[in-house]
């Protein structure tokens, strides 16, 4: 009989290590997976939606490493602008937090809203109401913020029922967005002209996003410098209403299959 082969844990622990490092250099150059936790895209983007981000499409600044460990510096390696209505995920300022906004303004452009429509280097962008949109209620998603939306839609279900616009941006990218309440603070918004090597950043569902509407010292993001940008989402692998539990129905209840691999491009006329 034969010795039972020792385990070399050192060896163990260093393969172990250089996969840990080989996975972190993936997310920090190539690409990531993101995860939905709020409802700031809607309805391009559901809570509980899983995304890949690619890291290399803007190239990389000092906040590109997944881990916070280099120091603060300007400028990107191989740097390119996003184009508008990417849909980009972005470090905000000071703590560094993973945030996914829509890219709307560039260097140089002027930015304001006025009474719900945006403007655009003075030009408002064309905005065109289409039928209400039924987002199914979940536990990932409710009509607690907006109650006078809430509703059933034919087959009975829960659904928050919102208005729902078409904005078409100068570069011809067209999105869906959100306007719940008319006259909400960030319907009317001073004019802001973005800074060179500065970018101008909003949420879909227009009431509920703080994004570079709202200045940092009230919550939002403001207008930030491309150094911040982290990447660009590609498209959506799955997505969960956030009903997964130990139950073994919930595994196939919970997933949203008709999400599965959507593609975040944006749609931009030929």
């Amino acid at each position: 009989m034969t010795d039972k082969k020792k385990i070399n844990w050192l060896h163990e622990i260093w393969q172990l290590a250089l996969l840990g490092l080989a996975v972190l250099g993936f997310h920090s150059a190539i690409a990531k997976p993101f995860y939905i936790p709020s409802e700031s895209m809607l309805p391009s983007l559901l809570v509980g939606d899983r995304l890949v981000v690619t890291k290399y499409p803007y190239g990389y600044s000092y906040l590109s490493p997944s881990l916070d460990i280099l120091p603060e510096m300007q400028g990107r390696l191989f740097g390119r602008l996003p184009e508008r209505g990417d849909i980009v995920v972005v470090k905000s300022p000071g703590e560094h937090i993973d945030y996914i906004k829509r890219l709307i303004g560039l260097p140089g452009d002027t930015i304001q809203m006025k009474s719900g429509v945006l403007y655009i280097n003075g030009n408002p962008v064309p905005r065109v109401a289409l039928p209400p949109i039924d987002i199914a209620e979940s536990p990932n998603t409710n009509c607690d913020r907006y109650p006078a939306f809430e509703t059933r839609n034919a087959e009975g279900a829960a659904v928050c029922r919102y208005p729902r616009y078409r904005e078409t941006l100068p570069n011809g990218v067209s999105y869906d967005t959100i306007d719940a309440i008319q006259g909400s603070f960030t319907d009317d918004t001073e004019l802001v002209r973005v800074p060179a090597g500065h970018v101008f950043l909003m949420g879909d569902n227009r009431d509920n996003s703080a994004d570079s509407r709202v200045p940092p010292g009230l919550s939002g993001l403001g207008v930030l410098p491309i150094e911040n940008l982290s990447g660009r989402a590609e498209f959506i692998t799955f997505s969960l209403d956030g009903s997964l539990s130990f139950n073994p129905k919930s595994w196939f209840t919970a997933f949203r299959g008709e999400r599965a691999f959507d593609s975040l491009r944006p749609d931009k006329a030929s």
